[in-house]
């Protein structure tokens, strides 16, 4: 018998209880009835404020308002606005090809920010830990081809579970030049997405992540390091985003 790699993880302290609360509180915001008639609409404001919420996480905060008008031009705004519009319609590529959708992620993400030539393919973000040498260049494949077998069946843990592996270790690696991070992000809500735990691109959780944008950033670092605690926080941490992204899809559902 295989062993999921993943599994374990939900022996680290609190992590499985936290899990189960983020699971029970995405399914209570799924029900809301305007959900029903404007579902639509709803997934479209979602997307914008993730988006606006994504592109500040990388360093490029603007008001939801002017992004919404039209006149903010920032490229790394609307890379964000361009994947999450994409989004939906990579959820069932994701599980089957995940390589060939982060490149097309970042593609998106990162028109206008990096040279055309860098577009969808994978780099080395620090030089010191390999500086774009062939084993350096190697090690960054080889890491996206391991997270690449947890996406397509290499694990049964959670999809809550597996969305923060993706995001964490995406965030770690860094592995496209430009706005690594909108890419990270978008990839998780992809595994949220094509796995059914929020088929309608409708939790929030990039809100969430910028509500506690401190924790994100410690967490996120500690999940770098590899070590239980570490991995623990983070974690913890997705768990309330997605807590938090459910909170305010509910508030968007009230508005429409």
């Amino acid at each position: 018998m295989t062993t999921d790699p993943l599994a374990p993880l939900l022996d680290l302290a609190d992590v499985a209880p936290a899990v189960q609360r983020a699971r029970e509180r995405v399914d209570a915001a799924l029900r809301h009835r305007a959900l029903r008639r404007q579902g639509g609409q709803v997934a479209a404001e979602v997307g914008l404020r993730s988006a606006v919420a994504s592109a500040a996480l990388e360093g490029y905060a603007h008001e939801r308002e002017a992004v919404r008008d039209g006149t903010v031009t920032d490229p790394v705004v609307q890379g964000a606005l361009r994947v999450a519009g994409e989004l939906p319609g990579l959820a069932d590529l994701w599980p089957r090809a995940p390589r060939q959708v982060l490149a097309r992620l970042h593609t998106l993400a990162a028109r206008g920010v990096v040279p055309e030539e860098a577009l969808g393919r994978p780099q080395i973000a620090d030089p010191a830990d390999g500086g774009g040498t062939p084993g350096g260049l190697w090690m960054v494949s080889a890491r996206l081809d391991g997270l690449a077998g947890l996406v397509t069946g290499g694990t049964r843990v959670s999809p809550l579970v597996l969305a923060a592996v993706v995001h964490g270790d995406l965030l770690a690696l860094r592995p496209f030049a430009g706005p690594s991070g909108v890419v990270a992000r978008a990839a998780a809500r992809l595994t949220l997405i094509s796995t059914g735990f929020d088929p309608r691109a409708l939790v929030a959780v990039d809100l969430g992540h910028l509500e506690r944008e401190p924790e994100y950033v410690g967490a996120a670092g500690a999940f770098a390091t590899g070590t239980p605690d570490g991995i623990r926080s983070w974690l913890r941490h997705y768990a309330s985003a997605v807590e938090i992204g459910a909170e305010r899809l509910e508030a968007i559902a009230d508005e429409v």
